[in-house]
């Protein structure tokens, strides 16, 4: 019998010491920062991924950890969904975003894979395209050509600070969709509204309705 879950959270990354510093990891690190805020440990669930079950706004969310590696990451989300019932709109892949900034975090639903392999394999596995991308960007800091190896590369030092701080609000943003759901997410969190302080907050609404 299948185990329900009202939002299921797949955050993509590659196994092993080697990649867990890489651009291409950023999925893992919010996993791990996620699932550390709510002190519940990532443990081994099938034989392709690792999970942890958390309570956010009153709601059951399973964070999963593929470990099939990017390119296959499908094969964990099929694994899952053959054990627990939960529709596709209310799954969430996290991933790295080459397209976007170092910092920013983006949520959108649908669409096309963007050119993520990752997020290709997802798409296959469910034969559905309906699901959220929570997008963090990593930057393109790269020659034509060189993108395999930039998204395989660490962070440099003078990164990691503003790394760190996009770790955390994409965790914000995971528990902010959850709680009030697509359409204030979408647009308090691609706007960056979220972080805004409260006089900032004033000031885009003014500067809003004078236009």
């Amino acid at each position: 019998m299948e185990k329900k879950v009202d939002w299921l959270i797949v955050c993509l990354g590659n196994p092993g010491a080697k990649y867990s510093g890489n651009r291409h990891n950023v999925g893992w690190m919010v996993a791990a920062e996620l699932c550390s805020k709510h002190k519940k440990p990532l443990m081994k669930m099938f034989s392709k991924s690792y999970h942890a079950s958390l309570r956010i706004a009153d709601q059951l969310a399973l964070v999963v950890l593929p470990v099939t590696y990017m390119n296959a990451s499908g094969e964990a989300i099929s694994e899952i969904l053959g054990n627990y019932d939960v529709p596709v709109k209310r799954i969430v892949v996290v991933c790295d975003e080459y397209n976007f900034p170092l910092g920013r975090v983006h949520i959108r639903q649908g669409g096309s894979d963007g050119g993520h392999n990752g997020v290709a394999s997802v798409i296959e596995a469910l034969d559905n395209e309906d699901f959220f991308r929570l997008r963090c960007g990593i930057g393109k800091n790269f020659p034509q050509g060189g993108m395999v190896d930039y998204v395989l590369s660490d962070f440099l030092d003078s990164e990691l600070e503003e790394k760190n701080v996009m770790v955390n609000k994409a965790v914000e943003a995971i528990e902010y969709l959850i709680q009030f759901g697509k359409t204030k997410a979408m647009t308090d969190v691609n706007s960056e509204k979220l972080w805004m302080k409260d006089n900032e907050k004033k000031d885009s609404v003014n500067n809003n309705e004078s236009k």
